[in-house]
């Protein structure tokens, strides 16, 4: 506990509630939901260049933007869903992004058809416990934005097709989708994603 009796947190976490409820209740924590991850890995991509707190907030306006982040929807979008996403105000406004989205949508459909699911792929790639640090810090695991099984994920999917899918895009992706637990070692929420990912079933397994 912190000074105060409050509870200790990632650092990034900060003083803003709707990060601290994300942090507490969503980052690490290890999910199986197509739905759930298409969205994640998007947002990830809109995040590129801008702070994650800048999509939390406009998250709720991409939802209704995009479906629900629905493959099967977001797959049937045309030009002239483009020019309505760009004139959106509540999300970012982003053609290459925009249009990334779409077509990782039909790609997305293509992932399904071959793996089963989209988590029956992307679990595949959970790095190994040689990839993991044993320092726990905020000081080290603040530097970490790629491992080897974020380039291969990465690789992959490039050549699936995906756009805006980078090493450190899909590092963000697995560390948000609970693929590994970040939290650092004071943080109060480790210790239950770590009871979390010990319990759950990884898709394809």
């Amino acid at each position: 506990m912190a000074d105060g009796g409050e509870q200790v947190r990632c650092a990034w976490a900060g003083d803003d509630a709707l990060y601290q409820h994300y942090h507490d209740t969503e980052w690490g924590w290890p999910v199986d939901s197509d739905r759930t991850l298409f969205e994640k890995i998007c947002l990830e991509g809109f995040q590129s260049g801008l702070s994650w707190l800048t999509i939390l907030r406009k998250r709720e306006n991409f939802r209704a933007a995009f479906a629900n982040f629905e493959p099967a929807k977001v797959a049937l979008f045309d030009e002239g869903d483009v020019e309505r996403l760009l004139g959106d105000a509540g999300i970012i406004r982003h053609r290459g992004k925009i249009e990334a989205t779409i077509n990782n949508a039909r790609r997305a459909l293509e992932m399904q058809a071959e793996f089963g699911s989209i988590a029956a792929y992307v679990w595949q790639y959970e790095p190994g416990r040689e990839e993991r640090p044993d320092d726990l810090s905020w000081e080290h695991l603040k530097t970490v934005a790629t491992v080897p099984s974020s380039h291969r994920l990465s690789k992959d999917l490039k050549k699936r097709g995906w756009k805006f899918v980078g090493p450190t895009t899909c590092y963000a992706f697995m560390q948000a989708m609970g693929m590994v637990n970040d939290h650092t070692e004071d943080c109060f929420c480790r210790g239950e994603v770590e009871t979390a990912r010990a319990g759950f079933r990884r898709p394809g397994a």
